[in-house]
């Protein structure tokens, strides 16, 4: 999602409030990002995140317009 939009790493996190290294980290690791740090990068790359209650009282999230997809080979999120 980041590259398609022509956005460097050092860009995206200009843009966030955090450093190129972080969004390295984030996109090699993306279940170590906070809540925070993923639903601004989503927003900014025209997603849309939402979190809702489910009836065992946790919490599912759902992430609209482009699913980020693991690419078979190397496991990494398709920023």
């Amino acid at each position: 999602m980041r590259t398609s939009r022509g956005l460097s790493q050092a860009e995206l996190g200009r843009l966030i409030g955090v450093s190129q290294r972080r969004i390295a980290a984030i996109e090699a690791s993306p279940g170590r990002a906070s809540f925070d740090q993923l639903s601004k990068i989503i927003a900014l790359l025209g997603g849309q995140v939402s979190v809702g209650g489910l009836e065992d009282g946790t919490a599912q999230t759902a992430v609209k317009q482009k699913t980020l997809r693991k690419s078979s080979k190397s496991e990494k999120a398709d920023w």
